[in-house]
């Protein structure tokens, strides 16, 4: 299972967190997220083998491609009301990844329109903003998915449900995404918290 930390956006505190290797790192440009980059920031150097996640949120292709280049993004991910069609047009470039908010009836057949146009999904929280909750659903819903593509499990996840989604869950998932759990205060993850996680075995 892969790591992702998300919601980076000081250059002391993302070089501080590539120094443990999580698989993704990603960063927020959505001007309404408390944890959004900003249009001036500067992405320090990291390790290539750290895949760079750029989150969006009815972005147009133009801001989108622009930050693609500007930051030399591995993967978009998108939070917000895309369409297949605009997936598939990004999809030459980098990686996609599209969000959908989960819920009690969560209607699964959504995502087949999307399985041609992604490489990943994201599920998250499903709440009235785009994601960034902190807040946990019901992940037995899961089992319905029939796992077209790999996808990434976000909401809520601290190292105590961590380490239950790991010991009891019969889920499948290709990746965790942590971010506000994890944090001193939006946008600065707590060194220390994360280095509890790569004490968990995640079979990675």
């Amino acid at each position: 299972m892969k790591l992702k930390v998300c919601g980076l956006k000081f250059k002391e505190n993302i070089i501080q967190v590539a120094a443990l290797q999580p698989d993704y790192m990603g960063f927020i440009f959505y001007s309404q997220s408390k944890r959004f980059v900003g249009e001036d920031f500067q992405l320090p150097g990291i390790s290539p083998e750290i895949k760079k996640v750029g989150v969006f949120v009815n972005a147009t292709i133009e801001y989108i491609n622009e930050k693609i280049s500007k930051y030399k993004l591995d993967i978009i991910q998108l939070h917000g009301d895309e369409t297949p069609d605009f997936c598939e047009e990004l999809k030459p470039l980098v990686k996609v990844m599209k969000a959908f908010g989960i819920e009690e009836n969560f209607d699964f057949k959504v995502l087949e329109l999307y399985k041609n146009s992604c490489d990943y999904f994201l599920f998250d929280t499903k709440t009235k903003e785009y994601g960034g909750s902190g807040k946990q659903f019901d992940w037995n819903i899961l089992k319905n998915y029939n796992n077209v593509l790999p996808y990434f499990l976000s909401g809520g996840l601290d190292l105590e449900n961590i380490n239950n989604l790991l010991t009891t869950s019969n889920i499948k998932l290709f990746a965790i995404d942590v971010n506000s759990k994890f944090e001193i205060e939006p946008g600065i993850k707590n060194i220390e918290l994360l280095k509890k996680i790569n004490m968990i075995p995640l079979k990675r």
